[in-house]
């Protein structure tokens, strides 16, 4: 497989966590050889699945990483952004046909946990967009021939 071609979306909330997300993400892309093709930027979390419908319709877009953090507060808003966005962005994935990795953190955490997994968080959602678009071409391109068909990385 080429390069798999990855869109961003980045959360400007919480922007102290997520800008070092987002650094942390594009230097792992890159570091696998893999490229990003767009960073787009989103006023939270909430705010991703538009403009994740509208990445996922560009041909030049294999995968896309979701990068955000919702933070508890006093309410269960932080519950309803992060369960409403999840939802949404896996839907869209389904819709698409094309990985969308939630690099979203939280919901019930502190702004120090949010802190402690800025890479692990980014990292991961890296990875797992970049994996499952190389599996996904590998898939459709494999025919089982009555044998077992075992798709990985």
């Amino acid at each position: 497989m080429n390069r798999v071609r990855i869109g961003i979306v980045v959360s400007e909330f919480n922007n102290g966590i997520t800008f070092q997300m987002l650094e942390k993400a594009k230097k792992h892309i890159q570091k696998v050889n893999a490229d990003t093709r767009y960073v787009c930027y989103v006023p939270g979390s909430f705010d991703m699945p538009l403009i994740i419908e509208e990445l996922l319709k560009k041909k030049d877009v294999d995968a896309i990483v979701t990068l955000g953090t919702v933070i508890k507060g006093e309410t269960r808003h932080d519950d309803i952004v992060a369960e409403n966005a999840a939802r949404l962005i896996a839907d869209l994935s389904l819709k698409h046909g094309k990985p969308i990795a939630l690099g979203i953190s939280g919901p019930d955490i502190s702004i120090e946990q949010a802190e402690d997994r800025v890479e692990i968080v980014s990292i991961r959602a890296a990875n797992a967009a970049i994996n499952m678009a190389k599996r996904i071409k590998k898939l459709k391109e494999t025919s089982s021939s009555g044998k077992t068909v075992i798709i990985t990385g």
